[in-house]
């Protein structure tokens, strides 16, 4: 095969890499994607936040995502024994998007592929990154193997890892090191919900919670599919003998909301279990690179927020990108790796006081505080970087405070 010579080559097709792509061919900057599967394929991250519309109206992706007609997220719901916790996504603190989608991905990442290609994208599936030199400028050689063993190289100016669980420059350069997020794993399958029931029941997303650490999902797509998954510690997934499917069918008893309605359903697949699926690199950046979405962090499926950090780091990265392509110097630091990690310690602070139980106390207490219910629901709307919102802006205190000020009325009251 023949070398290629681009301005950026992006590793990955997802949503990431897509959106990254489609900014930059709008630019007018030679770009390539290389994709190691082939798509459609099957690939975990099902539910969107409101704030991933935004980066799919400026790219130009939104309209080939709405004639897919998915099934509407307008919130979420939260379950704990008798007491349920409805966010609505118009009743939030942040302005913006007050709606999303609930996706099977393998249709959704082939719809932007499709669209992308159909507007000249280069898009090449099957194609393995095996190995990468960066020079001291930051261009680059990217060695590439295609599914028939011919091999061939890409000289780029950028390089964009949008490889997701791939992780292929951080694999290939050193740069992983371990997560600060406690050590969980999930086991997930997708049904035919032939016993969902009619309305707003058998549409919405939930999240059953089982015990502290301990809880389960529920995504209805508008194809009669319905995703299903426990997350948990890893000795409690290990606790369970046998294959994944035995493990998934003995794990449903757990949740006396949807037993009934899950049990005896065949698996669409033998159940996927992820162990510690939580990732962390120790940059984000470098000379001629930059990591998006799962490549550089992965937190916790708890909010959903992996897809939307994928799309917000591609776009940023993207506009950076097109800046120093076209000669203007760029502040990496500030522009990218500060404000790409401020998000991350947001939603870290979420996931972590998830675990701790605080945020579980402001989600189950009663009565609601409907003004603090807005100010988290931007959170979990995805709209991370709004530090008019004091859930945002002081977020690595403000849920353990008021959460112990909660426990104290309780104490005092007893």
């Amino acid at each position: 095969m023949m070398d290629v010579q681009v301005d950026v080559l992006i590793i990955g097709a997802g949503p990431s890499g897509c959106v990254a792509a489609s900014y930059l061919f709008n630019q007018g900057h030679r770009v390539k994607v290389v994709e190691k599967s082939h798509f459609p394929r099957f690939v975990i991250g099902e539910s969107l936040l409101p704030r991933c519309m935004d980066h799919f109206e400026e790219v130009g992706l939104l309209d080939c995502l709405k004639e897919r007609n998915y099934e509407v997220k307008a919130g979420a719901r939260f379950l704990r024994d008798d007491v349920v916790c409805n966010f609505d996504f118009s009743q939030k603190h942040t302005e913006g998007w007050d709606w999303t989608w609930q996706v099977p991905r393998a249709d959704f990442d082939h719809t932007l592929t499709q669209e992308l290609i159909k507007r000249g994208v280069d898009i090449q599936f099957g194609h393995e990154v095996l190995d990468v030199q960066i020079q001291e400028d930051g261009s680059s050689t990217t060695q590439i193997k295609n599914d028939q063993g011919e091999s061939y190289q890409v000289n780029a100016k950028f390089i964009v890892d949008s490889s997701g669980y791939g992780r292929v420059l951080p694999r290939l350069l050193d740069l992983d090191k371990p997560s600060s997020i406690p050590e969980h794993s999930s086991i997930f399958t997708h049904v035919k919900d032939l016993k969902r029931p009619e309305g707003r029941e058998g549409t919405l997303i939930t999240f059953d919670v089982l015990d502290t650490d301990t809880w389960f999902w529920v995504i209805p797509f508008s194809n009669g599919i319905t995703s299903i998954g426990f997350v948990g510690k890893n000795e409690l997934i290990d606790s369970y003998s046998g294959s994944n499917t035995e493990r998934m069918k003995a794990m449903l008893k757990l949740t006396e909301y949807y037993h009934s309605r899950f049990e005896g359903l065949e698996f669409e697949f033998e159940p996927v279990c992820i162990r510690n699926y939580s990732k962390a690199v120790k940059k984000f950046y470098g000379k001629g690179f930059v990591l998006t979405g799962n490549s550089a962090e992965f937190l916790d499926p708890v909010f959903s927020s992996g897809v939307t950090f994928a799309t917000e780091s591609a776009l940023k990265s993207s506009k950076l990108i097109s800046n120093e392509l076209n000669g203007e110097t760029v502040d990496w630091e500030k522009d990218y790796a500060d404000y790409i990690k401020y998000g991350v310690n947001v939603f870290a602070t979420y996931v972590k006081e998830w675990y701790t139980g605080n945020l579980q106390t402001l989600f189950f207490h009663r009565p609601e505080n409907l003004e603090v219910k807005k100010q988290i629901c931007a959170v979990l709307a995805g709209y991370v970087w709004d530090e008019t919102n004091p859930f945002v802006k002081k977020h690595d205190r403000i849920v353990a405070n008021l959460a112990h000020v909660i426990d104290m009325q309780k104490e005092m009251s007893e």
